[in-house]
């Protein structure tokens, strides 16, 4: 990786870094499927959820009872 590609990617993370410390969980995963355009982000690992919601703008909502323990944002470049 190239110097100049390594200070995009730094700069992109530190954009994000100020959006992340701010959720309300301290541990996350975070997968992206390039091919199906499709971010999830997990709040426990395994996830085990037992309930989902979709919202209408396409983010679905992973639940193990009362607790969010993830959620999944389809078509995540469009973002």
């Amino acid at each position: 990786m190239e110097t100049a590609e390594i200070n995009r990617t730094l700069k992109e993370v530190y954009e994000l870094v100020s959006h992340l410390i701010k959720l309300p969980e301290t541990k996350m995963w975070i997968d992206y499927d390039k091919e199906a355009d499709v971010l999830y982000i997990s709040f426990k690992r395994p996830q085990r959820a037992t309930d989902s919601e979709m919202l209408n703008n396409g983010v679905l909502l992973r639940y193990k009872g009362d607790e969010l323990v993830g959620i999944t944002v389809l078509e995540a470049s469009k973002r």
